[in-house]
């Protein structure tokens, strides 16, 4: 129900090359502090484009493996342990941070921000329309509330992943995916406390 489609990138496009150089280095054993930085002479706004899309497949992905034990019973907020509650507000339906259940929030998540990428307005596909001035700010919004996938999982339903056996995965997209923000400071300091 949570799991959506990958986007994918159009072969031939300067993103589709970008997204298998991104690839090949996961894939070649390479230090992810290392895969994560700009490759020379690329477009910073393109990279880190691209980069939203995987993890948003990826993240979208590790949820959808274990949603069946993230229930509006076991989860009736959202939240990262006792210390951390997030709520929902997309300026649309939720006006005001609303309370929501776990299962609720990554569902609203998921919709929120595969509108965001399939925005021809905000994550722009064809050569040579710039990206609008707000990108990166709009990327970071979506990498914090991805974040909190993490800190969700990570708190509340690791023990799942372990004994799905997915622990060396999801540890492996953590990874990636923290040395990724934190190369390019787009997620505040104060948001990864929990992990």
């Amino acid at each position: 129900k949570t799991f959506r489609p990958r986007k994918k990138f159009e072969p031939g496009t300067q993103r589709f090359e970008l997204y298998k150089k991104a690839q090949a280095s996961l894939k070649s054993g390479l230090d992810l502090k290392a895969v994560v930085q700009l490759p020379p002479g690329e477009s910073i706004n393109d990279w880190i484009a691209v980069h939203v899309v995987d993890f948003f497949n990826r993240i979208n992905l590790i949820y959808g493996t274990m949603s069946e034990y993230c229930t509006e019973k076991s989860c009736p907020i959202m939240s990262g342990g006792l210390k951390y509650e997030y709520r929902w507000q997309d300026d649309n339906k939720y006006k005001k941070p609303t309370k929501l259940s776990a299962p609720q929030y990554m569902c609203m998540l998921m919709d929120w921000i595969e509108m965001l990428i399939n925005n021809e307005d905000i994550f722009p596909t064809r050569i040579g329309v710039p990206f609008p001035k707000q990108f990166q700010q709009v990327c970071t919004k979506i990498l914090t509330r991805l974040f909190r996938v993490f800190v969700h999982v990570y708190i509340h339903h690791f023990d799942s992943i372990i004994n799905m056996g997915a622990e060396a995965h999801v540890n492996t997209c953590y990874k990636h995916f923290y040395y990724f923000i934190r190369e390019f400071s787009l997620v505040d300091h104060r948001e990864l406390e929990p992990l």
